[in-house]
């Protein structure tokens, strides 16, 4: 149950004294529907309304404040034209004009002879002064015109409305229970939560909406420590689920390895004891094994499961796409072959009475090893022993499906695989729940890629150079932005590069994309890999775990319009062979300049981790995962590109606040609650062993 103390801030914005159901519409467009979304509604910047010269001293494009005589009305003689008014003071004149403008209601707010201050930015018409209706006109001293916030509008509100909207909600801002530590907040200088917020609606300056400001600072600072509590009380539920011990006896372990054929790297000895620590533990394994493009992680993950095997159990490997299922499938069979074991393929296109012998194996465990998509899902799928669950791009599902897979078994421990490198701070708040594990290095083999960037004015020499590259029996990607021609986006379209293309390579040449069956898809991919294909234009769809060793050139488009990370990742599909590999980075002239320092950073490094806190730096959290997918919070206070360091603080704070008080059942911990609910983390108080 939400907290009484907050049901005025969880009134709808229509509830607000002057906000209609017209009104409310679009209060509600532009901030949200609830009250609390008006007091989350952070100013974007402010107007200046201090600056009061006399009209001598004013000159247009300037915010300005005007004490002004009212001289004279010029009524329109048509209703095309404006309404004007001139106005004087003793240093020169000024003209006011209004569009559309109502006569009687003019004469009232500016009687001629009266004493006005008007306050609007300045323009000039035919060498004279003017100013388009003023944001206000009021006697002097009757309203203090100095800082003004600015916020995020909609078509059809006014900054006025949505000022007036703001306030009404403040003032219904009830009086909170402190929940931060008192020494924090001493040690930062930081004021109480309601102060803060008030604060962040009435700035002095521009300089108060600075991420620096003790109030804004405190502000963030409370809206990631609700996102650590949430996310900490979900891993101490999931931990306190009963787990089990599960020991391998490296039976299989040992022969697979010594098949292999190559050596396990440092990083991956070290992930996997971390692994195999964790199983042989007696609580549920949480763990992410995050290692960039290529760094061995389905070898880890590999040996993880043989465990699980050689303890009498079961292990599953799920992937968000069938293509990836299958490849996962025939790696891992050809690794397993000294051993004698298979890995099962189990998805969404097994119909019939092969997928009833696929059930029944898994379910009499005579399949110990399953490898599958989102049809593991499903209630069908009977395990007799699940012990371990490894699922492959975690940002590709939530957390609910995680814990859906994790019920097929008993005391069931998950490990997370992920080949996008994920900043620190992206950590704690897409995964805070998990224990982390690092791949950071590569194994022996991987070739380099060199990266270049070419103009797209070029694109008939790179035609050409892929035309040799061709006849050497080299393959290629050709990636483009978008599926469709779009005639708001000037991008390349993957289907009309594709009909150029094909025109001149012919049947050598494969279109993908997302909008295609994914039995098209897996053909298409297929042909790629082995047969006919040789020149693939596609979509970011070849993004994630796509192998085909030949590939030793990667040509995309428009490569000033993708995340840093997501280029590197696709880079990272290209020098998996013997062959010497090329990125080629095509833009459209002339770059901006982070789009300039995002390609240069990705010509210098294929350090994955470093690209990523790049990355993150130069575009912000929103875009790095991509929230839609990735799950991450969508944060309305908290930056994680600057409160980064806070962050840290937040995530070690609520670790420690649950030791001391895993019920919150303190006085401080009733305040947490209330937190909890304001931030709208109110999924993670169920998971209160006290409710």
């Amino acid at each position: 149950m939400r907290p009484e103390i907050l049901n005025p801030l969880f009134a709808p914005v229509t509830a607000l004294k002057g906000l209609g159901q017209r009104l409310g519409k679009l209060v509600e467009k532009a901030a949200g529907p609830l009250v609390v979304d008006l007091v989350w509604h952070v100013p974007t910047g402010v107007i200046d309304r201090r600056f009061a010269p006399k009209l001598a001293e004013a000159e247009p494009g300037q915010m300005v404040t005007l004490t002004v005589t009212v001289d004279q009305h010029q009524p329109p003689g048509s209703s095309r034209l404006p309404y004007r008014v001139r106005c004087s003071d003793e240093t020169g004149f000024i003209i006011l004009t209004f569009f559309r403008a109502r006569g009687d209601w003019l004469e009232r707010a500016l009687p001629v002879g009266s004493t006005r201050t008007i306050s609007g930015k300045l323009d000039s018409y035919n060498g004279m002064l003017q100013m388009s209706h003023p944001d206000h006109i009021g006697a002097p001293g009757e309203t203090e015109l100095a800082i003004e916030p600015v916020y995020g509008l909609t078509a059809g509100l006014s900054l006025t409305m949505m000022r007036k909207a703001v306030q009404t909600a403040l003032a219904r801002v009830p009086a909170l229970p402190e929940w931060q530590d008192p020494a924090l907040l001493e040690r930062q200088a930081w004021p109480g939560w309601n102060a803060a917020v008030l604060a962040l609606h009435n700035p002095a300056g521009p300089e108060d909406l600075a991420p620096d400001r003790p109030a804004r600072q405190r502000l963030a600072y409370d809206e990631l420590f609700a996102d650590q509590l949430a996310l900490a009380l979900i891993r101490a539920h999931a931990k306190r689920q009963p787990g089990r011990s599960i020991k391998g006896d490296r039976r299989l372990q040992d022969p697979v390895e010594a098949a292999l054929p190559f050596h396990l790297t440092a990083g991956q000895r070290l992930a996997l004891a971390e692994i195999l620590g964790d199983m042989a533990g007696p609580e549920r394994m949480l763990r992410l094994l995050q290692g960039d493009v290529g760094s061995g992680k389905t070898v880890v993950a590999l040996f993880a499961m043989l465990a699980a095997v050689e303890a009498g159990a079961q292990a599953a490997l799920m992937a968000p796409t069938e293509l990836l299922a299958r490849q996962h499938a025939a790696t891992l069979n050809r690794l397993l072959a000294p051993v004698g074991l298979d890995a099962t393929l189990l998805t969404g296109r097994d119909k019939g009475k092969s997928r009833q012998a696929l059930l029944d194996g898994i379910a009499d465990g005579s399949k110990p090893i399953v490898v599958g998509t989102h049809a593991l899902f499903q209630d069908d799928v009977l395990f007799r022993d699940l012990a371990l669950a490894v699922i492959d791009e975690q940002h590709r599902f939530g957390v609910e499906q995680r814990m859906q897979l994790a019920a097929k078994g008993r005391g069931v421990d998950v490990l997370v695989m992920t080949a996008t490198p994920i900043p620190r701070s992206l950590m704690l708040t897409s995964y805070g729940d998990l224990d982390a594990s690092r791949l950071p290095e590569k194994p022996a083999g991987r070739k380099p890629v060199t990266t270049s960037l070419v103009s797209l004015e070029r694109l008939g020499e790179v035609v050409e150079a892929v035309a040799r590259a061709l006849a050497q029996g080299t393959k290629i990607y050709w990636v483009c932005p978008l599926i469709e021609e779009s005639e708001t986006v000037d991008l390349a379209a993957v289907t009309a590069r594709f009909d150029q293309l094909q025109a001149r390579f012919g049947e050598r040449t494969g279109l993908l994309h997302g909008r295609m069956k994914p039995a098209e898809r897996d053909r298409v991919m297929e042909g790629f890999a082995e047969g006919g294909i040789d020149l693939l234009v596609a979509t970011t769809v070849i993004e994630v775990g796509v192998d085909v060793p030949d590939a030793a050139i990667m040509v995309i488009e428009h490569a000033e319009r993708f995340g840093l990370a997501q280029l590197h990742q696709l880079r990272g599909r290209i020098g998996r062979g013997d062959k010497p590999s090329t990125c080629l980075l095509l833009y459209a002239p002339p770059l901006g300049e982070t789009a300039r320092a995002r390609l240069k950073i990705l010509r210098e490094s294929d350090d994955g981790f470093r690209i990523a806190e790049e990355d993150l730096r130069l575009r912000g959290a929103g875009e790095v995962l991509g929230r839609k997918q990735s799950g991450m919070p969508d944060y309305r206070i908290a930056d994680l590109a600057v409160d980064g360091e806070s962050l840290a603080v937040a995530h070690d704070e609520a670790r420690l606040v649950l030791v001391r008080d895993p019920d919150l059942a303190s006085p401080r911990g009733a305040a947490l609650r209330v937190l909890l609910y304001l931030f709208a983390r109110d999924a993670a108080v169920r998971y209160l062993r006290s409710g």
